[in-house]
């Protein structure tokens, strides 16, 4: 019997544990998916915005793979060298072959004067917070503002300033946790600038966010057409992809609306680069340099500036991996060097270690992305089989893992949590409402599993 680790269950890790035990080219084969978290699902349960109930539902989907015979959950089980985690080399110990599916754990920083300003924070901040991820700061963000900036032209962008443009009722029917939909009501944030240095065709949200953004109840959305006809494709995007074509399309239609006196305003500008945050003790602006196409799809400085007043300042330009105490890292990329899913060690092909996902390839591509990545790296991973079973496994993971001081939780115990999380939101008249602490999503997942969770 083939035993294999999956380290991370967002969608990489479950279509690669999903992968092995659906093929039949190796008998037998039985996976754990292990999660630093107590929860699975990763960014589907913890990036998806939670007003995006169609591409949250992808979870059912997830489920059903975590629950196929020969797949188990491990949560509460985290990976590295510190107190209280399992290291690579452990795991390599335990199973015949352990596959990385870590994702992209950081945000890219813009790399500029007053980035650390209070006021200043990440759009993955923004997001962990409302989406009740346990490691989410608890709060904190300048909601008091009038004026807040978004720095970034993509997905998360969007979801941040819907989030931060939408009426509070409207979120009430989700699994937003109560203490951050009290915020959100009490915002006094009235204008919300999303900002990109380059043009309307070099934007990276889709199209269907993209009018989502546009047709909120209250929240009027406006784009400066002398500022968006830089953009050579502006007059005429007919020779674009069709995806940069839609936006530029729905973008020109926002560009003729006059202001609204509407509760919220959203204001779309390109062409204008972040080169510092203002202000002493808390942002207070934002300055940006004027660009201009290069004609090679870059920008260049022009040297003229321009100062957005802002009390809120989300940064969205980007996730980037972080290193695994114990694994390779090629700091350039932000990946773990490898060769068709195998993790390289000075160059070789290290046995029994593979990757899968964003460590793999970069923060590229949507969900469905992450299936023929999990299928290359599984399809390595089952040619070298032969040699990875010669190897016999130490001893039981799950005993090991207990004996080491570890508490995993196992499937009964995340369906404690869910059962919590929808008793939580009967007590407050709302749909299911998410556990925003470790505390509260452990203590959920000993009710259930009866197996006391350090």
């Amino acid at each position: 019997m083939l035993r294999v680790a999956v380290v991370g269950s967002g969608p990489s890790g479950v279509y690669t544990a999903q992968s092995l035990v659906e093929q039949h080219t190796v008998p037998g084969v039985r996976v754990d998916v292990l999660d630093r978290l107590p929860c699975p699902y990763g960014l589907v349960r913890y990036g998806v915005a939670p007003d995006h109930e169609k591409i949250k539902s992808l979870q059912n989907n997830l489920r059903t793979a975590l629950e196929l015979p020969g797949v188990t959950f491990l949560g509460n089980v985290a990976v590295g060298n510190g107190p209280g985690e399992v290291t690579p080399r452990r795991l390599l110990e335990l199973y015949h072959a352990v596959v990385y599916c870590v994702g992209a754990a950081t945000d890219r920083r813009l790399g500029i004067p007053g980035e650390d300003l209070p006021g200043s924070f990440s759009a993955t901040d923004f997001v962990s917070w409302y989406s009740a991820h346990p490691d989410a700061v608890p709060g904190g963000f300048a909601l008091e503002a009038r004026s807040a900036v978004v720095i970034g032209v993509g997905n998360v962008a969007v979801d941040v300033a819907r989030v931060l443009a939408r009426h509070a009722d409207d979120l009430r029917p989700t699994d937003v946790p109560d203490a951050a939909l009290a915020a959100l009501a009490a915002s006094r944030v009235r204008e919300i600038h999303m900002v990109g240095r380059r043009g309307p065709a070099h934007a990276r949200f889709t199209t269907k966010e993209l009018r989502e953004l546009g047709a909120l109840p209250g929240a009027g959305a406006h784009v400066r057409a002398d500022e968006a006809a830089l953009d050579p494709a502006w007059a005429d995007p007919s020779a674009l992809p069709a995806a940069a074509r839609r936006n530029v399309e729905v973008l020109r239609g926002w560009s003729g609306r006059p202001e609204t006196d509407g509760p919220r305003r959203i204001r779309l500008r390109f062409f204008l680069r972040p080169v510092a945050l203002l202000g002493d003790d808390a942002v207070r602006a934002v300055r940006f340099e004027r660009t201009a196409p290069d004609g090679n799809g870059g920008v260049v400085g022009t040297g003229r500036f321009e100062e957005i007043e802002a009390r809120l300042v989300l940064r969205s330009v980007g996730y980037r991996g972080v290193p695994i105490p114990g694994l390779p890292f090629d700091p350039d990329r932000g990946t773990v060097p490898h060769d068709q899913g195998r993790v390289l060690r000075d160059g070789a092909p290290s046995p029994g270690e593979y990757v899968a996902g964003w460590i793999k390839r970069g923060p590229t591509g949507v969900i469905g992305t992450n299936r023929p990545c999990a299928k290359e790296t599984v399809g390595a991973l089952l040619t070298d089989a032969r040699a990875l079973l010669a190897r016999r496994p130490a001893e039981d993971p799950l005993t090991a893992l207990r004996a080491a001081g570890g508490e995993p939780v196992e499937w009964p115990g995340w369906l404690g949590i869910e059962a919590a999380e929808a008793a939580l939101g009967r007590r407050l008249g709302r749909g299911t409402v998410k556990i925003p602490d470790w505390e509260g999503l452990l203590t959920a997942a000993r009710s259930t599993s009866g197996t006391p969770v350090n």
